[in-house]
């Protein structure tokens, strides 16, 4: 059982830009944020990449996945075996297929890595599958962080709406306001994402550069912005739905196919302006205009796509360690907060985070013997 009171539990998350496995240490009732602890990354070796793109889109059983399975224990077990102090660890998974409409069959999501077995070669309990559970409910299952960022908001002092925006493979936001008595009430946070975000510039890059990212967004720097296929991907059906939403990374699979004809630079140049233009689409949906758009992730390092947000956007865009956080290790420490929530029974979704009935906790717990 875990002891009662705060925990020191880690967190380690794996995302769609398939970089590497990071994970973060943080003290945490369940309820508050008291501290953060160390962290650390493992970067995924580039035969360990390939696997993990090649089992893209597929599910349990199908070709790839056992493979896929076992990159992903094995990082996650080389990485977490050198933060052992924590009591509990909240492992994400690779996310591999995320189908919440039901459009392949029925509803599902796909996180590969089993917990079972990270529990037995860590000696401690693991919580797992954090979105199956939401997603059989009715939800989207994504994004699972907004209680988190909830929790970072009263953490940060922040005293008015604010927007917590991720650029990862895929963009997501979470407007919270602080000023609510808990993140489960009516009006404290909405959360959804937003479009494509680095996987596409990933792509593109490891297409034709063979690099795996743009370095600070310095091939976009020197491109010009094709506008005609910005204003064509704002057409896509997602914008108009309404949210809590989620996206799969690759639902935007043409994506790549609509800059084929233009030069690297201004193919880099036009995927990054899509992505600061479905972020800012993504301002019609708040309930209030937010007071500052504070980003995590590695979208944040990217000059880029941070001058392009801010020509976007009328209020501040500043990445999140001016409030504080660390903006690489946020995702992780997400799964150490929500690890310890699903360990106390306390709902790590609801209604207006991933458009679930009900609030609910979801995650599965495993125990080494």
């Amino acid at each position: 059982m875990l002891k009662s009171g705060p925990v020191w539990a880690v967190g380690a998350m794996s995302g769609t830009s398939l970089d590497g496995v990071d994970a973060a240490l943080v003290l945490t009732d369940g309820t508050r944020i008291l501290d953060f602890g160390r962290s650390d990354y493992r970067p995924y070796t580039e035969a360990e990449r390939a696997t993990l793109h090649a089992a893209l889109g597929h599910w349990p059983g199908e070709p790839g996945v056992e493979e896929a399975c076992e990159v992903v224990e094995t990082a996650h077990a080389e990485l977490l075996s050198g933060l052992g102090e924590a009591q509990l660890v909240g492992f994400h998974g690779q996310t591999l297929a995320h189908d919440p409409y039901g459009m392949q069959g029925p509803r599902r999501t796909h996180q590969a890595g089993d917990g079972s077995v990270l529990a037995e070669v860590l000696s401690r309990p693991v919580v797992w599958d954090f979105r199956s559970t939401d997603v059989e409910m009715g939800g989207q299952g994504a994004p699972l962080a907004p209680f988190f960022h909830f929790a970072c908001a009263k953490y940060a002092k922040l005293d008015a709406p604010a927007v917590f925006l991720n650029l990862g493979g895929v963009g997501n936001v979470t407007w919270v306001d602080p000023r609510q008595p808990s993140a489960e009430v009516p009006g404290a946070v909405l959360a959804f994402d937003t479009g494509p975000a680095n996987a596409p510039i990933n792509d593109l890059m490891r297409l034709r550069r063979k690099a795996e990212f743009d370095a600070g967004g310095e091939l976009a720097l020197a491109g010009t912005v094709d506008v005609a296929v910005v204003e064509a991907f704002l057409t896509h059906p997602y914008f108009l739905k309404m949210p809590p939403k989620s996206l799969d990374r690759n639902d935007f699979h043409d994506i790549l196919t609509r800059v084929a004809e233009l030069d690297d630079a201004d193919a880099a140049a036009t995927l990054t302006a899509c992505a600061a233009a479905s972020v800012a689409r993504a301002g019609e949906h708040y309930p209030t205009p937010p007071k500052a758009i504070y980003v995590c992730g590695g979208g944040r390092l990217n000059t880029a796509l941070m001058v392009a947000l801010q020509r976007r956007m009328n209020v501040p865009v500043q990445p999140v360690e001016d409030i504080g956080l660390d903006g690489d290790m946020l995702e992780a420490q997400a799964f150490a907060y929500l690890a310890v929530r699903v360990a106390r029974g306390m709902a790590t979704s609801g209604p207006s985070t991933t458009g679930v009935s009900a609030l609910i906790g979801g995650g599965k717990v495993s125990r080494p013997g």
